[in-house]
């Protein structure tokens, strides 16, 4: 019941009224109000306005003989059988259901092919059947010892919860579910993603043979390539004739294959230059054609699985994104290469990404600054204390020149 005084309704028995201000900004306006009792309740209520709801007196008493013989239910019976009937509804979008919407939604994504994967393989099985209102953090965690038990990764096993995560925020965003229950905070595992692999200059050379002993010289020149431009994959497998400027000496990145999708430009160095200039050009666009001219290079992880092999690489070295690495490392200790233009020719979108190769500009930065103390050193007149050492060590040379004679 409204604070504001209420008033009885003279001839209507448990009918009331309080006068509020329209909503109009004028005059004012009854509210009225039923009380009676229900199985022994007491039940007060609102039942509608004057003006708004074209409410009287003799409504409201109509309204509340039928709520007292159970005719009409009560407006907390209303808004139950309102939450029931919206449960109902959002139980019939279990996971699977949210799934195929969710990727018919994002099928333009680059990632729904792993999310797909993803679904499919670890997810469906624990929670396709449930609906969101069903869902409980404990069906999360047997997910996750489920994954851990079967020796997934922790960057695995946050890819999948992460996924979860993103479905769940799909359903409350196009109001598939009004609310996600609180108790669902997905805890994510801690992963230690900042391993950089690098290659020694003997492993650069042990690949590069092999690469020479490649039948596949196509592919050859892929990996190639990604040595000496550490390109990523997508961009490798989709660069196409017409990105190539070899007039200015550019590479451009496509923007509908790049991790972050905008596209940008590199420079072609001279082995890049070599490399692409040495290729046959087909009637595909691609520089790396598929079985189709019009479809870039596919599957080739059984070449590059070969060609790690036969240069003894290590087992868990990654080629292409490894060779990222080894590109970004073996820039970053030349000490000719400041961290802003690394991040430029890896395409990062902020310096933090490339302050994992940090330490080995730093250590380079170290030796140059040592160079520099021996040349300054080498002019510095000798100082006193010099002088004393040297004063110092003469008669212990003297000595043991002496006794060399002897002897």
């Amino acid at each position: 019941m409204a604070s504001r005084k209420r008033q009885a309704v003279v001839g209507y028995a448990g009918v009331y009224f309080v006068e509020v201000p329209r909503s109009t900004g004028h005059g004012m306006e009854k509210v009225y109000y039923v009380r009676y009792r229900k199985q022994g309740k007491l039940i007060e209520e609102k039942v509608g306005g004057q003006y708004r709801d074209n409410m009287t007196a003799a409504k409201a008493s109509s309204i509340r003989g039928l709520r007292m013989e159970g005719k009409d239910a009560s407006n907390e019976e209303k808004r139950a059988a309102v939450r029931a009937a919206k449960m109902a509804e959002e139980s019939r979008y279990s996971f699977d259901r949210l799934w195929s919407l969710f990727e018919e939604a994002k099928s333009s994504n680059r990632s729904i092919k792993d999310d797909r994967i993803r679904f499919n393989l670890h997810i469906a099985p624990s929670l396709g059947t449930k609906s969101i209102p069903e869902l409980t953090i404990h069906d999360i965690d047997k997910l996750r010892a489920k994954l851990e038990k079967a020796g997934k990764s922790p960057q695995t096993v946050k890819h999948v919860l992460t996924l979860v995560k993103r479905i769940l925020n799909f359903a409350l965003q196009k109001g598939y579910v009004d609310s996600i229950p609180s108790t669902l905070r997905i805890t994510m595992p801690t992963v230690d993603n900042k391993v950089t692999e690098n290659l020694t200059p003997e492993q650069v050379q042990n690949l590069l043979k092999a690469l020479d002993e490649e039948p596949d010289q196509t592919l050859a020149s892929l990996v190639r390539l990604a040595l000496f431009t550490g390109m990523r994959r997508s961009a490798l497998l989709n660069l196409q004739w017409e990105d190539l400027d070899f007039e200015r000496g550019f590479i451009t990145l496509r923007g509908s294959v790049a991790k972050k999708g905008k596209t940008e430009t590199i420079p072609m160095n001279d082995q890049a230059r070599a490399i692409l200039t040495a290729l046959p050009q087909t009637r595909s666009p691609y520089v790396f054609p598929g079985r189709y001219d019009d479809k870039p290079r596919g599957n080739i992880t059984d070449m590059l699985k070969r060609v790690k092999e036969k240069a003894g690489l290590p087992e868990s070295f990654r080629p292409l994104h490894g060779l990222r690495h080894s590109f970004a490392s073996w820039l970053a200790s030349s000490g000719q290469v400041s961290m802003y233009e690394l991040q430029k020719l890896l395409t990062h979108s902020s310096p933090q990404m490339t302050q994992r190769y940090a330490h080995l500009h730093d250590d380079a930065l170290k030796k140059a600054s040592g160079v520099a103390g021996a040349l300054f050193d080498s002019v510095r007149p000798p100082s006193q204390g010099d002088k004393d050492a040297v004063e110092a060590e003469q008669p212990a040379s003297k000595a043991i020149s002496k006794k060399n004679r002897s002897e």
